[in-house]
């Protein structure tokens, strides 16, 4: 028991206080940090043994002797071995061994300073109020609220035995942490006992919306209680699909195996034949690596049965993604992103249910899969990748299996260590190398692993060493002169010969195995300088810099495709035509170039910037710069060696941005010199200047961008910062959660952004010959998208997505989707209005407790958190 000469040590008091003169404050915060103002009071246990009890209050201590009851005021704090209590009020009952604790009413009538305690090995509980006998270890709280697996348990009463099992009564299961949950969907437990691994119920029954379902009653329950993750049901959700019928999306099941990787199991069934079905792993190993991995299977029903297009197709994807963290393995990196499966698997299965527009037009699925490995103190280093390319629209794919590359840091092989003073023109003379090799097949997806596939693999290496200088010429110029050495290494070439058939000739192209080298060198020497503009005040403009930055160079290439070299040989076909042909053709690095090349290359680069007065300024001496134009470049070069057709097309690209930076504007294309063949469409020496104009434009591009809220991807950075700063002893899959929110912000919704409206334009415009009219003819393409979202209220949410092509004439995939804040759960609805995914999904689920958090509700049931 504890002894009765204890000191006081907040205020020392003889008798009694009024407490109501102590000001309260409102604070419902509780924590066990050791303030000034302790008092430790010595007592012996059972075995005789002195342990030290801990006492403090933030505002005062009342010490009845008479009664040998001690009160605690505002922030009070009790430690008893590992037993911790902290509350507004806390009486200490020396007679009776009792700990009272409970919260105060403040001035505004909210009760606060709830009771927080930790009993030994357990984590932190909030009650309402609190006995607990401090020599029997016995304690019996009213009104609490724990966590337990994602949920939170409430219950009227708790009383604790010396078996370290809880008796409850009128318990309350729920997925809302608020005293009294708004939307519940959960189970009330009229009497039970929680011992270490179960929870044994009395007579249970479901509650929805406060409304208790006792038809729906059990008379007793038995569930084993785990402080990891647990296998369980997958509540699907339900919606119509106006090619497939009704639905029911994302059944399934939930698979953990250990604390490093789970598995879900998920289905989908519609009303008129189709079915899906999926499997998706993920696996993490703290501070070395995570990853995941998904197969999704279909079985989809095409046109209308009865009908000559009526038909079922079957349809697989796979990806895989793997991260390792730098610090596990300094110096070597790995990583995984696989995607890859049939052509028409995004097409029919909707995007795998997602409806997403970006993935229903994408042509493409790529993968790779990369190893890295720095030598030599980061001088040396190595990659390794397995690559896969496959054109859904074609269905032709592309394997590296695998490629990889060596590259050694440039460096000056003349310069000395021991160098005093500036470098000598030769110690400037830098070095460099790099070899990569590859070993890749081109094929159809539907012969990709058949025998005689196999064998079409290509291989190649390939090594560079570039050798080059940089010098200042008469102080505002720069001259640059480099020599590159290439060299090929090959297994196959080709030789082409005619083959004598009974109707005649016929060219034959043999694939020679063996090894064979190819080389070649090229020289380049330029200058470069600066030029400064400035024009005269305009306006607001105060000041206008236009800086020009022209640069020319001559550069030599000899004509590989002599006979010295034996890279090309000469080849008449059963037309009589004659031409030459390099033996490395269609190999994976090329060969030499035919034709000598003596040319003189040239670029204009222009940047355009401005100083304007800024009115917001108060002042009036503050001027902010604006870009007018930048990067505005042209470029080409011009052949004397070449007996025709000496200058190249000019290219030219730029960019810009308008409205205090708020669109960015890029632009590029060409113009050709040259006029056309009318009857081949290929370009003839003669300039395009003759026939009346300075060159043709070619192609051109056009595109930007615009957010009338440029602060919404800022804020939303800014918030998930917030909550990582907050919680710093985040779990694994509060870690894996926020870092899939920074890698893709779009797959969830936050409710932190009142709204969002942004837009992009894209025009692309090519000349093309027509062949059957003989005419160049203009090929256009101009695409507009729209996408936004805006709170109808705190808790309303509405996104949508939206475009038009105005060569085809027609929208682009449109979707609408309404989301509802729960608290806990969430609900989204998801519109396609029309097309080919025309449909609408409704799904209710709970949300994972950083998300409640975070205020965010995920998009993509796809995911698991």
């Amino acid at each position: 028991m504890l002894h009765a000469q204890e000191k006081t040590t907040s205020k020392e008091l003889g008798s009694k206080q009024d407490t109501s003169k102590n000001s309260i404050q409102d604070t419902t915060q509780n924590n066990f940090k050791e303030v000034s103002g302790q008092d430790t009071v010595k007592m012996k246990d059972e075995d005789g043994l002195e342990t030290v009890v801990t006492i403090t209050a933030n505002d005062s201590s009342w010490n009845e002797i008479s009664k040998n009851i001690l009160h605690l005021y505002n922030g009070a704090k009790v430690k008893y071995e590992g037993f911790e209590l902290a509350a507004d009020y806390i009486r200490l009952d020396r007679n009776t061994n009792i700990l009272f604790a409970k919260g105060v009413i403040d001035h505004t009538g909210k009760y606060i300073g709830r009771p927080v305690v930790i009993m030994p090995g357990e984590s932190p509980i909030a009650v309402d109020s609190l006995l607990y006998n401090y020599k029997t270890q016995v304690p019996k709280t009213f009104g609490v609220m724990t966590e337990m697996g994602g949920g939170y348990i409430q219950a009227r009463e708790v009383r604790k035995n010396i078996y370290d099992e809880m008796s409850f009564y009128s318990g309350l299961y729920s997925t809302c942490d608020l005293p009294e949950p708004h939307t519940h969907f959960g189970i009330r437990i009229t009497k039970g006992l929680a011992t270490q691994k179960q929870i044994i119920a009395g007579p249970s029954y479901l509650v929805v919306q406060g409304i208790p379902l006792k038809f729906l009653a059990i008379p007793f329950g038995f569930f084993p209680k785990q402080d990891k993750k647990s296998s369980g049901f997958l509540f699907p959700s339900f919606g119509e699909d106006a090619a497939r019928g009704f639905a029911m999306r994302d059944l399934g099941w939930y698979l953990t195996f250990n604390d490093y990787w789970d598995s879900e199991i998920r289905g989908n069934l519609y009303s008129k034949g189709t079915w899906e079905a999926s499997v998706r792993t993920q696996y993490l190993v703290n501070y070395k690596f995570n990853g995941n991995f998904n197969l999704r299977y279909g079985s989809f029903v095409e046109g209308v049965e009865g009908t000559a297009n009526f038909g079922r197709s079957k349809d697989f994807n796979f990806t895989w993604n793997h991260t390792q963290r730098q610090e596990a393995n300094p110096g070597t990196s790995f990583s995984a992103s696989v995607n890859f499966g049939t052509r028409s698997y995004l097409k029919n299965s909707a995007a795998g249910g997602t409806y997403d527009p970006r993935a229903l037009t994408n042509n493409r699925l790529n993968s790779s899969v990369a190893y890295g490995k720095v030598f030599a103190d980061g001088k040396v280093n190595f990659t390794s990748n397995l690559r896969h390319e496959q054109d859904l629209t074609t269905g032709r794919v592309s394997l590296d299996l695998p490629s990889f590359s060596l590259n050694v840091a440039t460096f000056n092989p003349f310069d000395s260590k021991d160098r005093i003073g500036e470098q000598k023109w030769y110690q400037r003379i830098t070095v460099g190398y790099s070899v990569q090799g590859q070993n890749k097949i081109v094929t159809g997806d539907s012969i990709l692993f058949r025998k005689e596939s196999l064998k079409n693999f290509t291989n190649g290496v390939q090594h560079s060493i570039p050798v080059g200088l940089s010098l200042s010429v008469l102080k505002y110029f720069q001259f640059n002169t480099s020599m590159n050495y290439t060299e090929r290494w090959y297994l196959q070439s080709v030789r082409n010969r005619l083959a004598n058939e009974v109707y005649g000739y016929r060219s034959v192209r043999d694939t020679i195995q063996g090894f064979r080298r190819a080389y070649d060198y090229s020289f380049s020497s330029g200058l470069s300088t600066k030029v400064y503009g400035m024009y005269p005040k305009m306006g607001k403009i105060e000041a206008m810099r236009h800086t020009i930055t022209p640069s020319i160079n001559v550069n030599y290439r000899p004509d590989f495709s002599d006979a010295r070299y034996g890279f090309y040989r000469d080849f008449t076909d059963e037309n009589g035509l004659y031409r030459k042909y390099s033996i490395f053709e269609n190999g994976i690095y090329g060969g030499p170039s035919a034709g000598n090349s003596f040319g003189i290359g040239f670029s204009v680069d222009n940047n355009i910037e401005a100083k304007i007065r800024d009115d917001k300024d108060s002042t009036g001496t503050g001027f902010k710069k604006i870009p007018i134009i930048q990067g505005l470049t042209f470029s080409g070069n011009y052949n004397m060696a070449a007996d025709s057709l000496k200058l190249s097309s000019i290219g030219f690209s730029g960019r810009t941005s308008v409205f205090n930076q708020k669109i960015n504007i890029n632009f590029n294309g060409a113009f050709d010199p040259y006029s056309y063949d009318t009857y081949t469409g290929n370009r003839i020496n003669r300039y395009a200047i003759k026939d009346g104009s300075l060159a043709r434009l070619t192609n051109f591009g056009l595109s930007f961008d615009y957010s009338f809220n440029p602060n919404a991807n800022k804020n939303r950075s800014n918030n998930i910062d917030s909550i990582r700063n907050d919680m710093p002893n985040m779990t694994p899959e509060q870690a894996q959660a926020l870092s899939r929110i920074s890698s893709d912000p779009n797959a969830f919704v936050d409710f932190n952004i009142p709204w969002n409206l942004a837009g992009s334009f894209s025009m692309n415009y090519a000349k093309v010959f027509n062949s059957t009219e003989r005419r160049m003819d203009t090929r256009l393409t101009s695409t507009v998208n729209i996408h936004g979202d805006f709170n109808v209220t705190p808790k309303w949410k509405v996104q949508f997505n939206t475009g038009y092509d105005f060569v085809q004439k027609e929208a682009s995939m449109t979707n609408i989707s309404i989301y509802r804040d729960l608290h806990c759960w969430d609900m989204s609805v998801g519109w396609v209005p029309f097309g080919r995914y025309k449909s609408y999904n409704i799904t209710i689920r709970a949300k994972s407790s950083i998300l409640q958090d975070l205020k965010l509700s995920k998009r993509n049931s796809h995911f698991t958190f």
